[in-house]
């Protein structure tokens, strides 16, 4: 199931991107393994039209794509380039190299799937309204945050401030140098009375 989804959301978007399908043709025929621990495998080829299509794993992939579950979070928020970066990728080099290109560059023309479903003017507003909201969010979470920060380090102080860490970080030392005085104290007074 993983496998189809993965399968059928990348050759959507590569039907988008004719640059990408061009850039994988020069590795028809080639094979990787997409591993997203803890979820599975996903092996595939790229065929001779610079799709992806599905592979059965009979011999070893010429390359190996490694993405940790907790990676897939920032894939949604961040886009496809962000995630990129922690992925791990071993085998054939040239082939590697293209297909972190095109994964990373890849983006989802959401205004061209609206208009055939709205029309081009309806798909636009759709798409402008969306990341209007999603621009708001972000601005409000970051509000948000800040408001909380500064609640938590001023207001009700249970964390410490940037200014005063570094007071805090002495005091802490001070405190644990004095601890383990008490403590060799306590034990040259514990073998005194055992003598």
């Amino acid at each position: 199931m993983l496998s189809s989804v993965f399968l059928t959301a990348t050759n959507h978007l590569l039907s988008q991107a004719g640059w990408a399908r061009a850039r994988l043709q020069a590795h028809a025929g080639q094979t990787a393994r997409l591993s997203v621990q803890p979820l599975g495998d996903i092996d595939f080829c790229i065929a001779a039209d610079g799709y992806l299509a599905e592979w059965s794993a009979a011999q070893a992939p010429d390359v190996s794509l490694h993405l940790l579950v907790g990676e897939l979070p920032r894939l949604l928020v961040n886009g496809l380039e962000t995630a990129m970066r922690h992925v791990r990728i071993e085998g054939n080099a040239e082939f590697a190299e293209a297909l972190g290109f095109v994964f990373r560059h890849l983006r989802w023309d959401a205004e061209e799937d609206l208009a055939r479903l709205f029309g081009d003017i309806a798909a636009h507003r759709l798409v402008e309204g969306g990341k209007q909201l999603m621009d708001q969010g972000r601005r409000s979470a970051q509000r948000a945050g800040g408001t909380l920060a500064e609640y938590l380090t001023e207001e009700a102080p249970l964390l410490v401030s940037r200014h005063a860490l570094p007071e805090h970080a002495q005091a802490l030392i001070a405190l644990r140098d004095d601890l383990a005085r008490l403590d060799k104290r306590l034990q040259r007074l514990e073998s005194r009375r055992r003598r």
